[in-house]
């Protein structure tokens, strides 16, 4: 049986969620960051998202890492769920300005050669 692993998360036990006595095989915080990135897939469609929006969703998870890190505060599984709900919307929103940004100036060099 494979296992799936992800580099970039911890996986530590007392920061994951279980089911039916299985750890999830990523941290609750990235389980919402991938979570947010599956529901910008939809949004996508329908509503373009400005720039600064998606700036503003990631800075809740950055200020709950960073005060967890640097100021002895223990955040909650709920805490970090959400707020990666949060992040993955605005990483997506980031990624889609960029991107759609990449386009334009290639159209740009495009019609200029």
């Amino acid at each position: 049986m494979t296992k799936i692993q992800f580099v970039d998360c911890h996986r530590m036990p007392e920061r994951s969620f279980f089911f039916k006595g299985k750890q999830f095989p990523l941290c609750a915080r990235c389980t919402g960051i991938y979570l947010g990135y599956a529901i910008f897939i939809p949004i996508i469609f329908f509503f373009k998202i400005n720039i600064w929006y998606s700036l503003l969703a990631i800075a809740p998870t950055t200020i709950d890492g960073l005060t967890q890190a640097y100021c002895k505060r223990e955040s909650n599984n709920t805490l970090r769920f959400l707020t990666g709900i949060l992040a993955g919307l605005g990483l997506a929103g980031v990624s889609d300005f960029i991107a759609y940004y990449i386009v334009e100036f290639a159209k740009f060099i495009y019609h200029l050669l």
